[in-house]
């Protein structure tokens, strides 16, 4: 018998925090036949710590009620019976069988009720084990020991909604808890409580719209619309938030289409609408998932932008060139343009050609500030000079003429969608997105995208707002007009046209009463003129 504890006494136990002061390190089997308890959850809990402090694990057992009155109830060591003789005989086994555990361990804790007192009492009680027990270092590892905490979990899931993975997560725990050994759960119970939470959400359909309608709650101008089949399962879904459609209606003269991203659990594709803002950042307008790339699905996405943009329609939709896409805009957008993205057209080129310098050459030559008829005449040059006239995607460029300025700029005045735009936001979008997410998983974490999106674009006002750039070329009076009406992105990208502007002069002019008409010629460049014709009355060059 212990000397904490007196022959004759009993000891009530009322409520799991009351077991914390219980020395279970010098608890005989007399001194736990004196214990008695309110319920059978707290008498295993008992039973638990007990079980963790002598190396090994418990678990529930056989019980009996009356009129739903528990009257007694047996808890086992976690060793207790025998693996059933069919797992030994399991045809086409695929795994490595798991190391055997049960061995027919004989030690228990049996309660019975005092229907007296209305307390389950320790009737029997036996630490005998047949097996060698644990190091207490080892016993708090077995699973029926490893449980997080309600704060624990509240805590885990703050951290996962800023993008935080499970593993880093546990980490984060362990230095905290100054060792993984006073971590009470490993990463897979973490995962674990993870599946559990998305099981009690529901359906994945029903969950993901259930956080629409929240963020709708905080943000009633948000846009949303799904399509799900008759057996609950999201099919198609498109949103825009307030900002965005705010956004859409400054920006949205061009607007790029884009269905190249795959970064969710189902496979679903992204579709995301963008454009460049007057920060030359990318700009998100809306996002969509889509269960296919058919004609039908793309139509359906431009109808939602149409409503959810009040009407506005595109002057330009940028797309990769697929022909769906580009019927879909025809249907929806009739008097659009339609643009390809420079950074397709080089990855095809690098795909279907694979010669590197051809690639380089091609881009210096698509990007350039040509002429349409200049860069006709320096294609033909480049597809002669590597011998590749007869290359099935070369003869489909040449006879659509879907390469080049007329092309991947044009009459409305394109933004910059050069290649490093287009795999710069690529890049962002995979560092808040991943294959492994959920809808309602892909929902929150490219909406901390879009914040993301959304306080570049402060960050840059700010650096609008906090100082004048330093006047460096010759036109003082045109260049203060730039500051004045750009912001600085813009004015830093105009400059070098600027200065470009200084080295030209003009050699004549002619009036001819409704028009002017100006030569002119580059210093250090004889022979090589420009006629620029401007207007007066309205002011067109």
């Amino acid at each position: 018998m212990s000397d904490n504890y007196a022959e004759d006494e009993f000891y009530a136990v009322d409520s799991v925090e009351s077991i914390g002061w219980i020395d279970f390190f010098n608890l005989s089997e007399e001194d736990v036949l004196r214990f008695n308890f309110a319920d059978v959850d707290i008498a295993f809990e008992f039973y638990q710590q007990y079980a963790k402090h002598h190396g090994f694990g418990a678990r529930r057992f056989r019980s009996k009620k009356c009129w739903e009155v528990r009257i007694w109830q047996e808890f086992v060591c976690h060793r207790q019976g025998y693996r059933s003789p069919k797992f030994y005989s399991m045809p086409n086994r695929q795994k490595r069988p798991r190391a055997e555990t049960r061995c027919g361990c004989p030690a228990r804790m049996l309660l019975r009720m005092d229907d007296e007192l209305g307390r389950l009492h320790v009737a029997y009680f036996s630490d005998a084990h047949n097996h060698h027990v644990l190091e207490l270092r080892f016993s708090s590892m077995l699973p029926g020991h490893r449980r997080m905490s309600e704060a624990d979990i509240e805590q885990m899931n703050d951290m996962r909604k800023g993008g935080i993975g499970v593993s880093r997560i546990h980490n984060f725990m362990a230095s905290l808890a100054s060792g993984y050994h006073n971590v009470p759960y490993t990463t897979r119970d973490m995962h674990n409580v993870n599946a559990k939470q998305r099981r009690e959400g529901g359906l994945d359909a029903e969950s993901c719209l259930r956080y629409l309608r929240e963020c709708k709650a905080n943000d009633p101008a948000l846009y949303y619309k799904e399509v799900v089949d008759g057996e609950g399962v999201l099919q198609h879904l498109f949103w825009c938030d307030g900002t965005s459609q705010i956004d859409y209606q400054v920006f949205g003269d061009v607007v790029a289409f884009d269905a190249t991203y795959k970064k969710n659990v189902y496979l679903s594709p992204l579709v995301v609408f963008s454009s460049v803002n007057h920060h030359n950042q990318t700009v998100v307008f809306v996002a969509a998932l889509v269960a296919d790339e058919k004609e039908e699905t793309y139509v359906w996405l431009l109808q939602q932008l149409q409503t959810s943009m009040k009407g506005k329609a595109p002057v330009s939709k940028i797309t990769d060139g697929d022909r769906q896409m580009k019927s879909a805009i025809e249907q929806v957008f009739q008097e659009a343009h339609h643009r390809l993205y420079a950074w397709h057209l080089l990855r095809n080129a690098t795909s279907n050609i694979g010669k590197p310098k051809f690639t380089r050459m091609f881009r210096d030559c698509m990007l350039g500030d040509y002429e349409v008829r200049t860069f006709q005449r320096k294609w033909f040059e480049m597809v002669e000079k590597f011998g590749i006239t007869d290359k099935r995607w070369v003869r489909t460029c040449t006879r659509e003429g879907t390469v080049g300025p007329q092309h991947t700029y044009g009459e409305s005045s394109l933004p910059d969608f050069e290649p490093s735009r287009c795999e710069g936001f690529h890049a962002v979008i995979s560092r808040y997105v991943k294959s492994r997410y959920s809808y309602t998983e892909f929902l929150r974490h490219f909406h901390r995208c879009l914040m993301f999106v959304h306080a570049k674009e402060v960050e840059a006002d700010f650096e609008c707002a906090k100082g004048d750039p330093v006047m460096t070329t010759n036109l003082k009076q045109l260049e203060r007009s730039a500051v004045d009406n750009y912001t600085r992105a813009i004015f830093y990208l105009f400059v070098p046209i600027l200065d470009r502007a200084c080295a030209m002069r003009v050699v004549d002019s002619e009036d001819n009463g409704s028009y002017f008409i100006h030569t002119v010629s580059r210093y250090g460049t004889p022979g090589k003129d420009w006629h620029v014709v401007a207007t007066s009355d309205t002011r067109e060059v």
